[in-house]
């Protein structure tokens, strides 16, 4: 990705064998491993990726575990609700992953699920499901991570699992995640963001990110602020949010804006202050150097004569 402008930027963006015997005993010579089973490999890198549908809501099945799984699926909904002394902010899941975790191409619940354990750069080991669920609650969340076993986090791997009900494992499906974006023809810009935020986002939102409440819960989510995801969070990732803005916003009218306009947008987004980062040092500089160093983040970066994260 090309360097990031904004306003005021600082800087750029941007085997051994078995021993077979006889009948009484005499060892033989060595046997040849019997191989492990290979999964084909058009299931590990599949020509076209695989379609999947999750059940309909009203098959939850009506026994106990039914019941967890429907209080994931009321925790996913309404997090300040349910989980409340884990939440730090004032989002629910569902706010960002949409269609409460159903929607294709939104980082729908199905699709992480069985994409679990593996692999995280961000922390650099191999992680379990109910990890990866922590890490929503300590950075999207701006909150605690649940302890291993605390029902919060059996009930949402519940939910989960149901909903991947059918999905493969170790290939490729239609919609996990978000959908890659393209590079923008144009280094994205601060200004070019702002205009479209104003005209696209903000009737939602709020002209200040703020976001908007009904009825006491949080109807459209603040993108920036003391009540938004902080610094850690994936969605501060602007190629991340990028992507996300693409496929599903506005909201209902998801592949409206140009490639061009979601990167633009996302990064007028994430030049803006949140909280800090959790495992923030007590250097922005050193933080950055440590966790953001990548042209996508503007954590450390100056805009508008503010370094952002140095609140």
């Amino acid at each position: 990705m090309k360097a990031i402008s904004v306003v005021v930027v600082s800087a750029a963006l941007a085997g051994g064998g078995m021993i077979a015997s006889d009948a009484i005993g005499q060892a033989k010579v060595p046997a040849k491993p019997v191989p492990e089973p290979a999964a084909p490999a058009e299931s590990l890198n599949p020509a076209k990726p695989v379609r999947f549908t999750p059940p309909a809501a009203d098959s939850i099945p009506n026994d106990d575990f039914g019941k967890m799984v429907r209080k994931g699926e009321q925790i996913f909904v309404n997090t300040q609700v349910h989980a409340k002394k884990y939440v730090g902010n004032s989002l629910n899941c569902v706010n960002c992953h949409l269609d409460a975790g159903r929607k294709a191409n939104a980082s729908p619940l199905w699709g992480a699920y069985v994409a679990y354990p593996a692999y995280r750069s961000k922390n650099k080991h191999v992680n379990t499901f109910a990890e990866r669920l922590q890490g929503c609650f300590r950075f999207s969340m701006n909150g605690k991570a649940p302890p291993t076993g605390d029902e919060t986090l059996v009930a949402l791997e519940t939910y989960a699992y149901w909903l991947s009900t059918g999905a493969p494992v170790r290939e490729k499906v239609e919609g996990r995640g978000y959908p890659t974006l393209a590079k923008p023809a144009a280094t994205p810009d601060y200004a070019r963001g702002q205009k479209i935020y104003a005209q696209s986002c903000a009737l939602c939102h709020g002209a200040n990110g703020e976001g908007q409440m009904s009825a006491g819960r949080t109807a459209f989510p603040p993108l920036w602020g003391p009540k938004s995801f902080n610094w850690g969070a994936g969605m501060h990732d602007i190629k991340n949010a990028a992507a996300f803005i693409k496929a599903n916003m506005p909201l209902g009218l998801g592949g409206t804006l140009s490639d061009q306009e979601a990167w633009d947008v996302a990064t007028f987004m994430d030049s803006q202050e949140r909280p800090q980062d959790p495992r923030f040092s007590g250097s922005v500089a050193e933080t950055r150097k440590k966790y953001h160093d990548e042209p996508s983040s503007m954590y450390g970066m100056t805009v508008n004569g503010h370094v952002l994260g140095g609140r």
